[in-house]
């Protein structure tokens, strides 16, 4: 067909109805006829041609032109969409490199093939416009709830129709067994929404703990109003859940507002995730407090909560254990993700079976090391000294408190204290030295002979090996392995080395080494000195600083 016979404005309508439908912009349907008729062009008068085709908004007047460019003659390579400067003043005045020359070439006739691959070259624009509408639909839309028609179930995934697109529920994300027959009403969270070369792919999920969250922001308007906050949510999906609240108005019990009168609220999103179990809990700043909380409903006697180590031991009755730990470990391992720590449990027997026999352990290490008979190494023990170092460097009026103990037994208790630390160290020294240490290592500030003995042992022999050591391999340290934390040894961790104390350590050795400029760490110094001038000048700053 040719262009010039067909009604202009046949192009315009067909544009705009094919925009109507697919809701894109009709601007991009007339674009991609534009190029579909330059390509059929080219095919016309040669691939090596630049034709060009524009498309008149209002008249529909298709305008077919041939475009040149100007270029240095030494790079001229394509004789019929480039000339030179010599070859461009035939047709223009003053040429200069870059210019164009643009010409009008007659309209083609487009033969079947032609308009059959203009079709094509349109349709593939269209859907490269709408996968782009659909992306970014629904990219602003992750993390909320959307309500969908399913269409069908492959292979235990379920395709879900959310209006202008579909989506996708993978079979680990239902709930427990569920089952959908098509045109079921499904609601979803809207997990992720990724661009792909298939098109967007909306990742739907019922399983994720926001899921629930958002649920009962849909329910509670204290929580879509901001007075209530959700702080954690934890679910072990289809069978029971935990959710941490806290109010910000006094005046609101934020675990009343979410059950809601007679439970209608909290029944509403138990209804939704298919009978689950929620244990609403409010949220507490000082973690053990929220942890007794979130153990609920067991009763629990003591806590121990090791900050560095982000693990926390929980005491509870005897009685009360299998209702702490839960069916097959469900309560506590709910308690886990909802404070995010290592949770220990353990019966009161237990845990005073442990601090006997460490009490015994301590009491045996100071009758050995300092040649005390059991009673008075008891009465060490029994005062809070745990090793060694703190008997032989601790403030002597903290010894004469103790019952028996005068000024000549304290300073005997000290002595032997200095000389047994004394007598470990050299032979720490000596089984370094015979393990291959050397003085650049064993002469480091801030390793005491033990440390050098362990370090030695670990293969750590001088001081370039110990600054080619991470802070986690020296302090030890936590890792996530399929979800679950895994401790990690540190060669140094039985001198209780912090991760900061060893990555000063580390740091230090490399300066000495002269691996790092010292100068590249004076910047926060500076900054610190710079902070403290500032202060001086400003005691308000200083004051907010501080706070």
């Amino acid at each position: 067909m040719a262009i010039t016979s067909a009604n202009q404005l046949e192009l315009l309508q067909t544009a705009e109805a094919v925009a109507r439908e697919k809701m894109i912009d009709p601007g991009l349907v007339v674009e991609a006829m534009e190029e579909s008729l330059a390509r059929a062009a080219k095919s016309r008068y040669g691939a090596e041609m630049d034709i060009r085709v524009h498309i008149d908004r209002k008249t529909g007047r298709a305008q077919f032109t041939r475009v040149r460019t100007v270029v240095e003659e030494e790079e001229l390579e394509n004789y019929q969409a480039e000339m030179t400067v010599d070859q461009a003043k035939q047709y223009m005045a003053d040429p200069a490199i870059g210019d164009t020359f643009v010409e009008e070439v007659p309209p083609v006739e487009m033969g079947r093939i032609a308009a059959q691959s203009a079709k094509q070259v349109i349709l593939q624009k269209v859907r490269e416009a709408e996968r782009d509408r659909q992306y970014e639909e629904f990219k602003d839309r992750a993390g909320t709830i959307i309500n969908g028609q399913v269409k069908r179930e492959e292979y235990g995934n379920v395709i879900v129709d959310v209006g202008r697109g579909e989506a996708i529920l993978r079979r680990n994300e239902k709930i427990g067994r569920e089952s959908y027959r098509p045109n079921d009403r499904i609601r979803c969270y809207i997990k992720d929404v990724r661009r792909e070369v298939r098109g967007p792919q909306i990742f739907l999920s019922r399983t994720d703990p926001q899921f629930m969250a958002e649920l009962f922001k849909m329910e509670v308007p204290e929580i879509y109003d901001g007075i209530i906050e959700i702080k954690a949510v934890a679910r072990d999906p289809g069978s029971r859940a935990k959710i941490a609240v806290i109010s910000y108005d006094g005046s609101i019990d934020p675990v009343g507002a979410c059950v809601g009168m007679r439970g209608s609220r909290v029944q509403a999103v138990v209804n939704e995730l298919q009978g689950e179990k929620i244990d609403i809990i409010p949220w507490n700043e000082d973690i053990p407090t929220f942890l007794v909380n979130a153990l609920q409903p067991a009763e629990v006697s003591k806590v121990v909560f090791d900050e560095d180590a982000e693990r926390i031991e929980v005491v509870v009755p005897d009685e009360q254990l299998s209702l702490a730990i839960g069916r097959r470990g469900q309560n506590v391992r709910l308690a886990s993700q909802l404070t995010g720590l290592d949770i220990d449990i353990m019966t009161e027997e237990e845990e005073s079976a442990r601090r006997q026999k460490e009490f015994e352990e301590r009491t045996k290490l100071f009758m050995d090391a300092l040649d005390l008979d059991e009673f008075f190494a008891q009465l060490l023990v029994a005062e809070g000294f745990t090793n060694l170092e703190e008997v032989a460097y601790v403030d002597q009026d903290e010894l004469l408190v103790i019952d028996g103990v005068d000024a000549d037994t304290a300073l005997e208790l000290q002595t032997r204290a200095r000389e047994n630390l004394e007598a470990q160290a050299r032979k720490a020294l000596e089984t370094a030295r015979e393990l291959g240490a050397e003085d650049s290592l064993i002469d480091f500030e801030g390793l005491t002979p033990q440390m050098v003995e362990a370090l030695a042992k670990d293969g750590v022999k001088t001081l370039e090996d110990f600054a080619t050591c991470a802070d986690w391999e020296l302090a030890g340290g936590w890792t996530t392995d399929n979800g679950e934390r895994v401790k990690d040894d540190g060669i140094l961790e039985p001198f209780d080395m912090s991760l900061e104390e060893a990555q000063t350590l580390v740091m230090t050795a490399r300066v000495l080494l002269g691996w790092v400029d010292p100068s590249e760490l004076d910047p926060k110094v500076d900054e610190d000195e710079a902070a403290g001038d500032d202060a001086e000048d400003d005691t308000d700053a200083t004051e907010e600083t501080g706070a």
